[in-house]
């Protein structure tokens, strides 16, 4: 029977209805709740379970990413397999930063949680945990997300609903395996080709703009640049934004790459590729030295330069890596 960690961090899975039968978290009931609710758990797997740090997700940043990545790195020849229970609101975040903090893996790091507390009657969590548990038992050797009979790679995934049980969706890449009366694996899934290789830092110099129509400039001109070493514009469209009149956003660019900040062209759209050479202002940016985020999420475009910021030193060699396929975070092509 594979031996299989689950990590606690938080998040609404780990709920209890407390006072006013509001949801509340609750260090210390969540794992009875756990066996109470799912006892064919056991049946699944050697399950072990450990609390790292207990959070809401809206307040996982850097800091936990390297606790996790640093926990796994320690654990990983003793398991088959992690379990991560985390909060929904950033698990796309904190799957895309694990996916390049922990490069090579030869066994599965999957993530869930759920929409409605554990002690809740018509809760998901029980689905999703007993469908994580076991996916984590087969031979998927990266970060994935599995949710509402769906595992996604990790640095694919962003949430798409507040209330819905199918809360997360991979826009430009197909689900790894998909759980009913069968599991479908798709057949993309990489196998390993070294070593595990674990990064655990992050840098925070970075700014992500999401850009909006009557953005006012003297906003982006306040902005302390000498704080930063790259800006993620979130765009329009392919890589659109406006280039004409008092709110063009070229100046603002034209400044950041004189101040040598690497710049990164994404899209708010979630489907597709960002591409720069399909309109005046991407063509703009490319000729001043902006990067295209192609069809990264805007999670993995933020925690991928994160990682690169702090692992590398020279810009060029940043550049050059964020263009590269790290851990399938890009479509070949695009």
């Amino acid at each position: 029977m594979k031996r299989i960690l689950l990590i606690q961090t938080g998040g609404t899975i780990a709920m209890d209805l407390g006072k006013g039968n509001q949801p509340e978290l609750d260090p210390e009931k969540w794992s009875e709740t756990i066996y109470r609710e799912i006892p064919e758990l056991s049946e699944i797997a050697e399950l072990h379970i450990e609390r790292l740090f207990f959070e809401d997700s809206s307040d996982i940043n850097g800091q936990h990413w390297t606790q996790l990545i640093k926990f796994i790195r320690e654990k990983s020849p003793r398991y088959d397999g992690f379990v991560i229970l985390h909060g929904t609101d950033t698990m796309a975040y904190t799957a895309s930063a694990l996916s390049f903090g922990l490069q090579n893996l030869d066994k599965p790091v999957i993530l869930t949680g759920s929409q409605v507390p554990m002690s809740s009657l018509r809760s998901d969590a029980r689905r999703n945990l007993v469908n994580t548990i076991e996916m984590a038992t087969f031979p998927l050797f990266e970060v994935a997300i599995c949710f509402n009979d769906f595992v996604y790679r990790g640095n694919r995934s962003t949430k798409m609903s507040i209330g819905d049980f199918d809360a997360f969706a991979s826009p430009n890449f197909p689900a790894l395996a998909e759980i009913g009366l069968h599991i479908e694996f798709n057949k993309q899934v990489p196998r390993p080709t070294n070593q595990l290789k674990a990064f655990p830092r992050f840098s925070d110099r970075i700014f992500l703009l999401k850009l909006f129509p009557n953005l006012p400039p003297n906003f982006l001109e306040q902005l302390d640049l000498s704080e930063l070493d790259a800006i993620i514009i979130e765009a329009f469209g392919s890589g659109n934004f406006p280039m004409h009149g008092e709110k063009s956003v070229l100046p603002f660019l034209e400044r950041s790459i004189a101040q040598d900040l690497i710049v990164i062209i994404t899209s708010q759209a979630p489907y597709d590729a960002v591409d720069l050479t399909k309109y005046e202002s991407g063509r703009n940016a490319m000729d001043l030295g902006a990067l295209s985020a192609r069809d990264m999420t805007s999670e993995a475009t933020l925690t991928k330069m994160m990682h690169l910021l702090a692992n590398y030193e020279q810009p060029s060699r940043i550049k050059d890596i964020f263009q590269q396929n790290i851990a399938g975070e890009i479509t070949a092509g695009n």
